[in-house]
């Protein structure tokens, strides 16, 4: 299972996703699982933002070894999950990436719709879309030039809303009973 974050510079929400969705899935001991991130409008190559750093580490995250990448749509094609921050990022994954459209969620939509929506796999995710309306969708808002405070409500966002959806990887992967 590979799930892809994105975000507008990929450089504060969309690595803090990756980190924790690493970290988590670790945790469970999940087999095949990987995480990567990128930006719409990526500051290439630059390291995780300092306070993002910060933040993700205090909350169980790495920050090491972290440079930021463009999003390109083979990255779509790559990934069994794509998760957004905000609904402007959905929609430019989906125009340069429309087939990617069952497997592109904002982070918040998914979320929801694996702890409250009924979903028993990731592959339920786009049956079950309809049942929340998108102006109902949670934003991640965009923390760089703010405070540390900031960030961390951010982090925690983000940390919370991975949680649901790290238990719904683990149920993805899980063999079916015959």
């Amino acid at each position: 299972m590979h799930l892809l974050f994105v975000c507008t510079g990929n450089i504060c929400r969309s690595p803090m996703a990756e980190r924790f969705a690493i970290a988590y899935s670790a945790q469970l001991k999940l087999a095949n699982f990987s995480a990567s991130s990128a930006g719409i409008r990526a500051v290439v190559g630059h390291a995780i933002h300092p306070s993002a750093a910060l933040v993700l580490e205090s909350l169980g995250g790495d920050a090491s070894s972290f440079a930021a990448r463009q999003f390109i749509p083979t990255m779509a094609a790559d990934a069994d999950l794509i998760l957004t921050m905000t609904t402007a990022h959905r929609d430019a994954v989906l125009e340069l990436a429309p087939r990617a459209l069952h497997r592109t969620f904002v982070l918040a939509e998914a979320a929801r719709l694996a702890s409250e929506g009924g979903a028993a796999t990731v592959a339920d995710l786009s049956h079950l879309r309809a049942q929340f309306p998108s102006d109902s969708i949670a934003q991640i808002s965009d923390p760089i030039g703010q405070s540390i405070e900031v960030f961390e409500t951010v982090g925690a966002q983000i940390a919370d809303l991975l949680q649901p959806l790290i238990g719904l990887c683990s149920r993805s992967a899980m063999p079916k009973e015959s």
